[in-house]
């Protein structure tokens, strides 16, 4: 069984991977994981992948289609996995389909964890940081007892620009699962979409419920 695990950052992808990975015992593929070991390695499709990584860039598709090619290539991969973190467009999708239809399989199941952008925000955004001893608060999850004060040493609590609401939303626009490649999973008929604004359990009880 070849699943693809979909979400906007914030929608609790990958804690959820690792909960149906030990569930079902699949294989979970993170393209993270992917490209940090081929960083590690030193292999050429890592170094290559480093000059991108390490200018803040994406890395292009083949490249990371290349590594994924060769990461189901592998003897723990042939009987099933899970893709967390990939495929990011329709050309990896289609490029997924063709490798996988290559050796007999295909995507069995899409699993879209959706959350709306209003939770996502408050999710992602609202961290403040102590300026004197780094202790580090959530306004909504884990609010200090006293507003911009620190609890611990007293300090004054500040919020960097990448945890604000407005760079959150922006960033947020650009990493969501572009339409196009849920319409591609939808009209495949192996797309479902899971709500996940509930707790964790029920969010993974609704998951492994889709998986059968």
């Amino acid at each position: 069984m070849f699943v693809v695990l979909l979400g906007p950052p914030g929608a609790g992808k990958g804690t959820q991977a690792q909960r149906i990975a030990v569930a079902t015992k699949l294989v979970h593929i993170s393209t993270g994981d992917m490209f940090r070991e081929n960083v590690k390695n030193e292999t050429e499709l890592g170094k290559l992948a480093k000059t991108y990584m390490d200018r803040g860039d994406l890395v292009p598709d083949e490249v990371t289609i290349k590594m994924l090619l060769e990461r189901i290539g592998r003897d723990d991969a042939r009987a099933g996995a899970m893709f967390d973190g990939f495929p990011r467009n329709v050309v990896q999708a289609q490029a997924l389909d063709e490798a996988l239809a290559a050796q007999g399989g295909r995507i069995d199941h899409a699993l879209l964890i959706s959350v709306r952008d209003d939770e996502l925000i408050a999710r992602l955004g609202g961290r403040w940081i102590c300026r004197n001893c780094g202790k580090l608060y959530h306004e909504r999850n884990d609010p200090p007892k006293a507003e911009g004060v620190c609890d611990a040493c007293g300090g004054e609590l500040y919020q960097r620009d990448d945890d604000k609401a407005d760079v959150v939303a922006a960033r947020l626009e650009k990493q969501k699962p572009p339409v196009a490649l849920i319409d591609h999973y939808r009209t495949a008929g192996v797309l479902t979409e899971i709500d996940g604004e509930r707790s964790l359990d029920a969010v993974t009880a609704s998951l492994l419920e889709a998986l059968g």
